[in-house]
């Protein structure tokens, strides 16, 4: 890796680091971000910027306390970083629902695959594209579609 690769995959550890659950730093999550850097949530189709960039890590240790990142396989190429991880935790928080109202935390583990692309410049992430496997994850939370009563709509 040249200097450049290492010192940005130095800034996506880091900010993986500051995302477990057992010691969250939202101010270096952010301030590892470019001015325009985005936050972009690909599967729920969510973008975070500016302020709203330090949400994603108290809302996830608000489902997980435990929260972490089992981070697989890493690809560096120049100042783009490729990362096939897992989400884990223990779900022991409160799951807001899109009717309102909460689902609260089971004890469930949570192993959620997902990938991970991170954009840099300059030494700061540009984008951070983040892919989780949100069916699986709720599928271990005990979350559970209707899908036949959807089906019979149509």
């Amino acid at each position: 890796m040249t200097k450049r690769e290492k010192a940005n995959l130095a800034i996506v550890l880091c900010d993986y680091y500051v995302a477990e659950g057992a010691h969250i730093d939202v101010p270096t999550f952010v301030n590892s971000f470019a001015k325009d850097g985005v936050f972009n949530d690909m599967v729920a189709g969510q973008a975070y910027r500016g302020d709203a960039l330090g949400n994603v890590l108290p809302y996830m240790k608000g489902l997980f306390s435990d929260v972490h990142r089992d981070l697989k396989r890493i690809t560096v190429n120049g100042d783009t970083i490729s990362i096939e991880l897992s989400i884990q935790g223990t779900f022991d928080g409160q799951l807001p629902t899109p009717t309102g109202g909460f689902i609260k935390g089971n004890g469930q583990k949570v192993d959620a695959p997902t990938a991970d692309f991170w954009y840099l410049k300059n030494g700061k992430v540009t984008a951070f594209n983040c892919f989780v496997g949100y069916s699986k994850m709720y599928s271990d939370m005990g979350v559970n579609f209707d899908w036949s009563s959807a089906a019979n709509k149509h």
